[in-house]
């Protein structure tokens, strides 16, 4: 059985704001709780049209974002120069968390291998979360640019020079790998432009 301590730290994943939403000046921006519901959403309403298990895919789903209970989140960037970390050092950080969180014995075992089969992305059910986390992120961009919920006037601090929420685009569509989340991608972005 997971000890309370260990529910109270994932918990804190409801508190945890989406950085990436930050950054781009969202004001009251979901958090990474939020997030992982949605691509668990995602994943239950798409899973038999991408030809994978919707259990553990759902179940995945809830568990990608475990690690940033403790290591809080971090946005992913198109250039490597606006990171606040090297993508290295967020994975040995997420693996240390993934430790104190979900030990390799015991009960949670079974939690720590959706995990690890999440992060080594090589299972169907795993490419396909990774493009649910994907399309879940340019939906909230979406949503977002639809509502003018962002800092119109902010300048931002990207090599890339991108507008508006467009950086979120740009690093979903080269990270999409399975027809599902491809077609999904390409519908959000033709909604996505009408409103730029």
């Amino acid at each position: 059985m997971i000890d309370l301590a260990t529910l109270d730290a994932l918990y804190a994943l409801k508190d945890h704001k989406r950085v990436g939403w930050q950054i781009r000046g969202i004001g009251d921006p979901e958090s990474v709780a939020d997030h992982s519901w949605g691509t668990a959403l995602l994943c239950l309403l798409y899973a038999e049209a991408a030809g994978v298990d919707a259990d553990r895919a759902v179940a995945m789903a809830l568990v990608h974002d475990a690690a940033e209970a403790l290591t809080g989140d971090v946005a992913a960037r198109v250039d490597e120069s606006d990171r606040t970390i090297s993508l290295q050092q967020k994975q040995e950080n997420e693996r240390a968390a993934i430790d104190r969180l979900f030990p390799a014995s015991g009960s949670a075992a079974p939690i720590r291998e959706l995990w690890q089969q999440y992060e080594a992305s090589a299972a169907a059910e795993a490419q396909f979360v990774r493009d649910m986390n994907l399309v879940d992120m340019c939906l909230q961009a979406l949503r977002y640019q639809r509502d003018r919920r962002y800092d119109m006037d902010a300048r931002y601090s990207s090599t890339g020079g991108f507008e508006r929420l467009d950086e979120f685009f740009a690093t979903a569509e080269s990270r999409l790998c399975t027809p599902t989340g491809q077609q999904l991608y390409r519908r959000i972005y033709r909604e996505y432009v009408k409103y730029c």
